[in-house]
C-alpha cells in the first residue's frame, strides 16, 4: 500500500506547487468527486478548472496530510486522512487554515492505481445554525 500513500503524498505536493496536471494526474477518468465546493457531486476536476480555483490564492498554498491510513487488497483500496489547507485568498493580508476530512477510493486499472472516489467534508454543527465546523484541529 506504500504507491497508494506515495500517490497521497504526490497530490498534496501537487496542491503546494500549484500544479493542477500534477492534482489531477492520479485521477481516473470517470472519477466520483465530493469536494468542499458546491454542488453537491462534481463531474471529474479539469486543469482549467483546478488552476483557476489555485489562482484564487497569493503567495504559497500549503497541503498537510496527517493520519493517513490505507486499507486494500487486491485491485481496489481506500484511504482516510485529516488535511490541513492554509492559503491566502488573493486581496486579503491574512492566511487561513482549514481542517478537512478526506476519503480516497483507488482501484488497480491496467496495473497502475487510479483515484475514483473522492469524499472531502468538514462536520457542521448539530445545534441548529448548521455552521460549518471549521475551526477544529485533530
Amino acid at each position: 500500500m506504500e504507491e497508494i500513500r506515495t500517490i497521497v503524498l504526490e497530490r498534496a505536493a501537487a496542491v503546494a506547487a500549484k500544479d493542477a496536471a500534477a492534482m489531477l494526474q492520479h485521477n481516473a477518468p470517470d472519477i466520483v468527486e465530493y469536494t468542499l465546493a458546491p454542488p453537491l457531486r462534481q463531474s471529474a476536476s479539469t486543469t482549467e478548472g483546478v488552476t483557476a480555483w489555485l489562482g484564487t490564492f497569493e503567495g504559497p498554498i500549503n497541503m498537510e496530510v496527517t493520519e493517513l491510513a490505507v486499507t486494500g487488497g487486491g485491485d481496489v483500496a481506500y484511504c482516510t486522512s485529516l488535511n490541513c489547507l492554509t492559503a491566502t485568498p488573493v486581496g486579503q493580508a491574512e492566511s487561513f487554515s482549514l481542517w478537512f476530512r478526506a476519503t480516497l477510493g483507488l482501484c488497480k486499472r491496467e496495473g497502475r492505481w487510479v483515484v475514483t472516489h473522492e469524499h472531502l467534508s468538514v462536520p457542521f454543527e448539530m445545534d441548529g445554525s448548521f455552521r460549518a465546523s471549521i475551526d477544529l484541529k485533530p
